[in-house]
């Protein structure tokens, strides 16, 4: 019997690779239908490897999933940067590969960055996400976020609302 290791740990530059493929097909299955293609395809190009191996080396915190030796999920996070927000850390971006979402492991993510901004201080937590990704908004609210804030922002000429929920 083979046993498979799963972990969350901090990302590594040879994690680069893994992580564009998680954002890809991440990308591609929360915002077909919501950005418009071809922007949608510049980003995901944009977000290649040499981009995610700039970024674990850039000092903000990167964790990541990994389910036998392939990181299949992410989540960045660090000090809130928007001041008028009463919070003191944010999560970026949390990111799984599609196959993994829906068994848990995006709750395991989300507590292991709590609990790490939690040891830094950072006691309430800001998360924004496009209103009309309908799953994101619903994992969320599950894991006890409260509606703050709601914006507009523009992508590709087209106006998105956003949604940020705040965790004590």
């Amino acid at each position: 019997m083979t046993a498979i290791t799963i972990q969350i740990r901090r990302a590594r530059s040879e994690d680069a690779a893994d992580l564009a493929a998680v954002f890809d097909a991440a990308w591609r299955e929360a915002y077909q239908g919501i950005l418009p293609a071809i922007p949608l395809e510049r980003m995901i190009v944009r977000r290649g490897p040499r981009w995610w191996l700039t970024t674990i080396g850039r000092g903000r915190p990167l964790v990541v999933l990994e389910v036998g030796d392939k990181a299949v999920g992410y989540v960045s996070y660090g000090r809130c940067r928007d001041r008028s927000l009463p919070a003191d850390g944010e999560m970026d971006e949390l990111y799984l590969a599609p196959e993994y979402q829906g068994l848990g492991f995006g709750g395991r993510l989300f507590k292991a960055v709590r609990n790490d901004l939690d040891d830094r201080g950072a006691k309430r937590v800001a998360v924004w996400c496009l209103a009309q990704n309908e799953r994101a908004c619903g994992f969320y609210r599950h894991m006890g976020g409260r509606l703050i804030a709601e914006t507009t922002e523009r992508f590709a000429g087209i106006a998105l609302s956003k949604s940020c929920y705040l965790f004590r």
